[in-house]
């Protein structure tokens, strides 16, 4: 139940066309369901304004057919699954409508709706090798309701091919900073523009760049202001929070 279905209920209390106890019976349905090996929390959207987000790693086809069945037989219309692969998401399409987004390992069930936030979400790369982490932050940022602008292969080996995309830098609500080696790229944006900044960390690099961690460390420790960092590889937590930002609107 999200928050508008909530209110709907309380305006026809008001209106006089509910009873408090028919009103009582519609709300007090259980926040979660309990299938076993799962708990899907159908109330996630009424709490925080987003729907609950499957993490599909390490779940079987048959887990995750479980847990979206719950969620579609609540109402939630738009389903995302995470860190999916592409033969579980197979199985997964026998029983329910999914889209796949194979570079992202996202797979989508509803339709993505159109952007409803402030301004644009821009999400650059360091490197092509990054790409993977920066869709699976873009699809993620879309499928909340996001412009999405991407900027990738723009790393500070050859600065000036950020500098050529001074303008869509200049006017993003909130940037996405997606680098792996020493993951400079994050200071330098965040010294270039007046918004916030989200540095991802991936695990791209050489030996010392020990899976990320120096990219983790450089972000860190970044002299930018404006700058927070999600955890390595984490696409997903910086595409959410970044929606977040971007449907903050001054009350």
């Amino acid at each position: 139940m999200n928050k508008q279905e909530t209110l709907a209920i309380l305006q026809e209390v008001q209106a006089g066309t509910l009873s408090p106890e028919n009103a009582l019976l519609k709300l007090r349905t259980q926040p979660f369901e309990d299938l076993g090996y799962a708990k899907p929390d159908h109330h996630r959207e009424l709490r925080q304004g987003i729907p609950e987000v499957i993490y599909g790693e390490g779940k079987t086809a048959d887990q995750i057919n479980g847990i979206t069945t719950a969620m579609l037989n609540k109402g939630q219309r738009l389903i995302m699954i995470t860190r999916l692969a592409a033969e579980t998401a197979k199985s997964v399409k026998v029983d329910v409508p999914l889209q796949y987004h194979e570079t992202a390992r996202i797979g989508i069930i509803g339709e993505i709706p159109k952007p409803d936030g402030i301004g644009k979400i821009v999400i650059a790369t360091g490197g092509t090798s990054d790409i993977p982490v920066a869709e699976e932050a873009a699809v993620t940022a879309e499928a909340l309701g996001n412009e999405v602008v991407r900027l990738y292969d723009v790393g500070v080996a050859g600065l000036h091919r950020l500098l050529s995309q001074l303008d869509e830098v200049m006017d993003a609500q909130v940037i996405i900073s997606i680098a792996g080696m020493e993951g400079a790229l994050t200071s330098v944006i965040g010294g270039l523009t007046d918004c916030p900044v989200i540095g991802v960390p991936t695990s791209v690099g050489y030996g010392a760049s020990f899976n990320g961690l120096a990219a983790l460390l450089t972000m860190l420790n970044s002299c930018a202001s404006g700058v927070s960092v999600v955890n390595i590889d984490n696409g997903f937590g910086a595409g959410y929070l970044a929606s977040m930002i971007n449907h903050r609107r001054q009350a």
